[in-house]
């Protein structure tokens, strides 16, 4: 039987899906808040934990999910995790107050955290490595188009429907997924991981999910109010403890070992960089769209989109031309220069940009942004872990998706914080609506120069290491095992 054979397509469906629902659910939300907090009498300062609550839950139990999807099996934890995000989506949409909304969106983030590493560990286990690059074009794709996607249906939901169907929208496509899956997937049998590490689990949760709070706090709070000095502080004793314990533990949760692998560690730090920038970027223009030049969130949502088209046209060419011939090194460089270039651009955008004409150069920065992106993410993606065993696929890609997860939540919050620290001035309408553009320029070239401190990275990678997954593909198992 080729059952073996079907795992393929089987498991990058379910994937897919899963991680589609995850990285959407990062930003559908954040177009709804205010209307949220409206139908559930919230304080203004306290809806914004509807957004903190589920990224802060990914930070937490992330690290965990390699060591659960080796224990009991990467379907079981998989389905599960699927499950679990889809009751908790029905849970946040029947919700009748801001407690019972940040609780369900802490369960979601539990799913989240576990589906996405254990996924990605089954991909790439069931894809040799020279599949690995057009499989991470597919990834790239998701990763760009859900974070682009969610404002505009976010905009849509809460403007002509209900805020409630940005979480609704889960149900149907993580109840088709699961009964795929559980139909469909083939057992996957228990790695016998050891011993639960409780020490680096404790550590790393807590670590990295006081690091996320105090970053996703920084900008609304002000990074000197003290219980965000509090939360990054803890966090970053904790953290350093966990280097200590992990360093030492025979079997750990957290194998920081992995970055002693040249190959990994710039993938992983390419990946998260990248994430800085892009996932930064996309939540900047969305504001800008909306503040500065006074597009409504559906109309900035659509502005934005062309990003995800970029990924597309980008995923096309890497995967099957340029990928096998340059390799990562020289095509993740020319990636972050494309990103710089594109970024840069939006320092001359003005208020004419909002009618006409004035729309195409934004519409083509957005399409050089996605573009770009594509060169960092697809390469570092389908390179992380060509020279990393099967037995430690689970655990690195846990590592690899905090990397992602962090990198996201430090976009947001950098750009933010420079939005805050450089306008708007005091004055006139005509002195504020110009100190808005100045702010929102000046985090625009600052998105610009992460994607150029990212350069060294880049340039750090060695095509060698990856040279598995640049080789051709095979031809077809039955055509060399017949004889």
């Amino acid at each position: 039987m080729s059952l073996r054979l079907d795992q393929k397509p089987v498991v990058a469906t379910v994937y897919v899906a899963a991680m589609f629902m995850a990285v959407m659910d990062t930003t559908i939300v954040n177009v709804a808040l205010p209307t949220i907090g409206s139908d559930l009498h919230a304080r203004a300062g306290s809806v914004g934990l509807v957004s903190i609550a589920y990224l802060v839950s990914l930070a937490v139990f992330i690290p965990a999910s390699g060591w659960l999807g080796d224990l009991i099996g990467g379907k079981r934890a998989l389905l599960g995790a699927i499950g679990l995000f889809t009751l908790a989506s029905a849970l946040c949409g029947i919700s009748t107050g801001l407690d019972e909304l940040v609780a369900f969106r802490v369960l979601q983030g539990v799913g989240g955290a576990v589906m996405t590493p254990v996924g990605l560990a089954m991909l790439f286990r069931v894809h040799p490595p020279a599949e690995r690059v057009r499989i991470s074009g597919v990834l790239a794709l998701v990763t760009a188009l859900a974070p682009a996607l969610g404002p505009i249906l976010g905009g849509v939901f809460t403007t002509y429907a209900s805020w409630r169907l940005a979480f609704f929208v889960n149900v149907p496509i993580g109840a088709a997924t699961l009964a795929y899956g559980v139909a469909a997937l083939a057992g996957h049998v228990p790695a016998r991981p050891g011993r639960l590490d409780v020490k680096g689990l404790l550590l790393s949760g807590l670590g990295l999910g006081s690091v996320m709070y105090g970053i996703c706090e920084g900008p609304s709070r002000g990074w000197t109010a003290a219980p965000v000095l509090a939360a990054a502080g803890a966090g970053a004793a904790l953290l350093a403890a966990l280097v200590l314990v992990e360093s030492r533990a025979a079997h750990p949760l957290v194998d920081l070992r992995l970055f002693g692998n040249r190959m990994f560690a710039c993938a992983t730090g390419l990946y998260g960089l990248g994430s800085v920038a892009y996932l930064g970027a996309l939540f900047l223009a969305s504001l800008f769209f909306q503040d500065a030049l006074g597009l409504s969130a559906v109309r900035a949502g659509l502005t934005v989109f062309p990003s995800a088209l970029g990924v597309m046209a980008g995923g096309q060419l890497v995967t099957r031309v340029l990928y096998r011939r340059f390799g990562p090194r020289r095509i993740a460089a020319a990636g972050l220069l494309v990103m710089a270039g594109t970024l840069a651009s939006m320092t001359g955008v003005g208020t004419g940009a909002a009618t006409g004409s004035g729309t195409v150069p934004v519409l083509l920065a957005m399409l050089g942004l996605g573009l770009g992106v594509s060169f960092v993410f697809i390469p570092s993606q389908a390179a992380s872990m060509a020279t990393v065993s099967k037995e430690r696929t689970g655990r690195a890609s846990s590592l690899f998706n905090a990397g992602k997860q962090l990198g996201g939540a430090v976009g947001v919050a950098l750009l933010s914080s420079v939005l805050a620290a450089t306008g708007p001035a005091r004055g006139g309408s005509a002195g504020r609506a110009a100190a808005d553009l100045g702010a929102y320029h000046a985090a625009f070239l600052v998105a610009a120069a992460v994607s150029l401190l990212a350069l060294p990275v880049a340039l750090a990678v060695r095509d060698a290491d990856a040279a598995a997954t640049m080789a051709p593909r095979q031809a077809p198992r039955p055509a060399r095992q017949s004889g």
